[in-house]
């Protein structure tokens, strides 16, 4: 049994009616022959690599009363069969039905009583092609883990395969009593009191550092030094202290973000599309107007949204704010299959009509963001997630949604923007070359509207994700940041 942490954990307490906790991925195949059968193929692949994917095999036993955060144990009932399920679109089988189906399955929750992924074999596509939807709980990987998985799963060269023996070495574990789960419980609820003081205590130095407040770094230090000698060794038994750092920079605040049509409670249905774009066409724009690809893309995903919200006269005069998902891993985490990841917000300047303009201002922004994000480091903030119970927890977020909180208050963030790197040789799942590799990301209630970029070979797949009823047309804003990509390259002088 191995526990989940405070953030991996938070990962299922988020989950409403409506809002849920899984991600996903839609990856397209050519079919290497006539005769192919992706779903016996791909099980195959898949049944092949389980002895290196922890993840598959684990699923969630749960606290009596929701006393401490949930444990893992290796299934005593896994069946591969469950998980890797075979579905097609209708003839012609073209990009909206592929975008429905997907949109349809992503808006159910995984089921709990079993691991906590599920892929979908998707025929029917046109020229030869397959996909695999995949969707995963975030409380089990985060982006980077990820990552790490589909490249396991995948292999460098059609015929790295090999010849198919099951795995037979894996020991599955029988699940716990009540009694021994709360046993274990027990041990940990008596330690976090402690923890959460000397938490609180670095929290409260690390931003006194950042704004140079005297009085707070003065106030800090007088409430560790309290805690030092016996009483915080006691409070300190089974990790590790921190050291001393320099004081970061001063940092500017970001603002609050306005609203947008987007920015409202949620339901359970959902809308995606899907947009290729010419990576090399980006890097000659970031090379052009000497900035970074992550700068291109946010900027053209500025000029995306102000033209799709100015069309339905919607725009508003501040900057949006998006929020950016963060990797912190530092390659020394003991357990890789665990969620290591954080955000920044940044402002988006869709209140600027020029789009090279965009860019220098997205550039600028995500400097003062990043600045904003070291005040207190992201070590700090996601530690903070192991102490609320998660029947607090949970409660919390019900009644945030039944008070309909992402009605009544501005959202932190307008929306969701990520862009992940990713190979730049191919990849093939037994034999099938893998086409594309769309992100299909996740949604909360007071922010409708995600968009993930991933690239892969020389493409950048986008994948935008939104609640059925707030952007009904998110297919038109896909067009819109395809379109926006053409009017950058025009204005900095770029060949398409």
């Amino acid at each position: 049994m191995k526990q989940l942490t405070g953030l991996d954990a938070t990962f299922l307490h988020m989950e409403t009616a409506s809002q849920f906790g899984h991600v996903s991925s839609l990856c397209v195949y050519e079919k290497p022959s006539d005769d192919y059968e992706p779903l016996v193929a791909f099980r195959r692949q898949v049944d092949r690599r389980l002895h290196m994917l922890e993840p598959l095999r684990r699923r969630l036993v749960e606290v009596p009363l929701g006393l401490d955060h949930p444990y893992w144990i290796e299934d005593p009932d896994f069946d591969l069969d469950f998980h890797i399920r075979h579905t097609a679109v209708p003839p012609p089988g073209d990009e909206a039905q592929l975008e429905d189906l997907v949109a349809r399955l992503i808006g159910r929750p995984l089921d709990r009583a079993h691991p906590l992924w599920e892929m979908y074999v998707i025929e029917g596509l046109p020229d030869d092609r397959f996909a695999v939807l995949t969707k995963i709980h975030h409380a089990t990987v985060d982006g980077a883990s990820g990552a790490e998985l589909t490249m396991l799963i995948l292999d460098d060269s059609p015929d790295a395969g090999g010849d198919y023996v099951p795995d037979t070495g894996w020991t599955p574990e029988p699940a716990p009593s009540d009694a021994q789960v709360l046993v274990r419980a027990g041990a940990n609820l008596l330690r976090k009191p402690g923890r959460a003081l000397l938490l609180s205590a670095r929290a409260l130095r690390e931003l006194g550092e950042t704004t140079r407040n005297p009085i707070m770094i003065e106030a800090a230090r007088q409430w560790r030094r309290s805690l030092r000698g016996p009483l915080g060794r006691v409070l300190n038994i089974g990790r590790k202290r921190d050291e001393e750092r320099d004081p970061p920079p001063p940092t500017l605040p970001v603002e609050g973000a306005p609203r947008t049509p987007f920015n409202g409670p949620i339901t359970p249905h959902r809308k995606v599309a899907f947009k290729t774009a010419s990576l090399q066409t980006v890097k000659d724009i970031k090379n052009a107007l000497g900035a970074t690809v992550n700068d291109v893309v946010m900027a053209v995903c500025a000029g995306a949204i102000r033209t799709y919200l100015e069309k339905r006269g919607e725009l508003p005069n501040a900057p949006l704010v998006a929020m950016i998902p963060v990797s912190i891993r530092t390659g020394e985490e003991t357990d890789k299959w665990t969620n290591r990841v954080s955000g920044l917000l940044s402002l988006l300047p869709t209140n600027e009509p020029d789009p090279v303009e965009r860019v220098r201002l997205v550039h600028d922004a995500m400097v003062s963001a990043k600045l904003l994000f070291d005040a207190i480091p992201a070590e700090t903030l996601t530690d903070f997630a192991q102490f609320p119970s998660p029947a607090i927890f949970m409660r919390a977020t019900r009644m945030a949604v039944r008070w309909r909180l992402a009605d009544r208050m501005n959202p932190p963030a307008n929306l969701v923007i990520s862009n992940v790197p990713g190979p730049r040789e191919p990849l093939y799942a037994a034999g099938a070359k893998l086409l594309h590799y769309y992100p299909v990301s996740t949604i909360v209630d007071g922010q409708g509207l995600n968009v993930t970029v991933q690239s892969y070979l020389d493409s950048l797949d986008f994948g935008l994700v939104s609640c059925r009823e707030l952007v009904p047309d998110v297919g038109d804003l896909a067009d819109e940041i395809a379109r926006e990509i053409g009017v950058l390259a025009d204005a900095a002088r770029v060949s398409t």
